[in-house]
């Protein structure tokens, strides 16, 4: 797999030798009894890094999801949530399975529901309404093609939440992206949510493993609800050990991605049969509209050596990572060009 550009997802990245060594010789212990010092490190670095008081490791984005969805809830609330986020789209309706919870989606534009459009819908509950107890925000916004939700609407949304006494989950599985993208600290996007989940395996290149952040009450629970789903590890600091390394190495490379996602897109933009909407461009993803079917497409461009994923039936999604060079972003310009002819 090796000779190929692989542009599928930022999940196939593999481990830095720095993260292999530091796996290799981490210090581990029973995390169900609380006592693996490198899970204990990790958590406690992310926290901070957030400006929460506390924070639990999980072995994916989408359990992390799913366990705030159900501390933040009861069986019959309501959740308002965009109508094309990774919780809606991809994650087989766990929060109807889990937490037996009604999601109330909402239209978006470029991953935007306007504020306006939450705050009409937000009911206390009566006889015959459930009531809104979570919002669920989405940064970067996989769907829209890696947009980045700004820091005031952000806050706009939060400050309407505390209003009403809704909580807000924030999906930030690439939230390091969106900070990168704003040039400002991840904590800053993550002051205005009561509980956010951001992955290792993405674009910070570790194996395993997502982070889960809030108050120290919210975690509490949510560990024994990650106990309840079957995710409770135990010696599973030699996967810590990597999340340690990429907080401290791979955030700020995130903009080499964001760059090569750029170059490639216009490039991309410019030939014929393909069409791409450059503002949404905005971080490491490129959505790419083709006249074709977009399964024949792949095809084609796998035989040339790009890999790439067909997300809907004339869209192709293409996402750079650390793996993805300068030579990578050539072959692929040229492997469309081809394609393209």
């Amino acid at each position: 797999m090796h000779h190929l550009v692989d542009l599928r997802s930022d999940t196939v990245t593999v481990p830095t030798p720095e993260m292999r060594r530091a796996m290799a010789n981490a210090e581990v212990g029973d995390d169900v009894y609380g006592e693996d010092p490198t899970i204990n490190r990790l958590q406690e670095r992310a926290a901070e890094l957030l400006g929460k008081e506390a924070a639990l490791f999980v072995p994916s984005g989408t359990m992390g999801n799913e366990i705030a969805i159900k501390v933040h809830t009861r069986p019959g609330d309501e959740v308002l949530i965009d109508e094309d986020c990774h919780i809606v789209k991809w994650e087989l309706g766990a929060a109807a399975f889990i937490s037996s919870v009604q999601l109330h989606t909402v239209p978006n534009q470029r991953g935007i529901v306007p504020v306006q459009e939450y705050a009409r819908r937000i009911h206390p509950g009566d006889d015959h309404v459930p009531p809104t107890r979570l919002i669920c925000l989405e940064n970067t916004h996989n769907a829209a093609g890696g947009v980045v939700l700004p820091l005031e609407y952000m806050r706009e949304v939060w400050t309407l939440a505390q209003h009403h006494g809704v909580a807000v989950h924030l999906d930030g599985a690439r939230l390091f992206n969106a900070a990168v993208a704003l040039g400002i600290p991840a904590r800053k996007l993550a002051a205005y949510a009561d509980s956010v989940m951001f992955c290792l395996s993405k674009g910070l290149a570790c194996p395993v493993g997502s982070i889960l952040c809030g108050s120290r009450a919210f975690i509490e629970e949510a560990r024994r609800v990650r106990k309840i789903l079957g995710g409770a590890m135990r010696q599973a600091g030699i996967l810590a050990a990597a999340g340690l390394v990429a907080l401290d190495t791979m955030i700020d490379r995130l903009a080499q991605d964001h760059a090569r996602a750029r170059r490639l897109a216009e490039a991309v933009a410019n030939m014929p049969g393909f069409w791409v909407d450059m503002e949404t461009v905005q971080t490491n993803m490129v959505y790419v509209q083709t006249e074709q079917p977009a399964r024949r497409i792949v095809q084609q461009l796998e035989t040339l050596g790009v890999l790439c994923l067909d997300v809907f039936p004339h869209t192709i999604r293409l996402v750079t990572h650390k793996d993805i060079d300068d030579e990578h972003i050539t072959r692929a310009i040229d492997a469309f060009a081809k394609v393209a002819q």
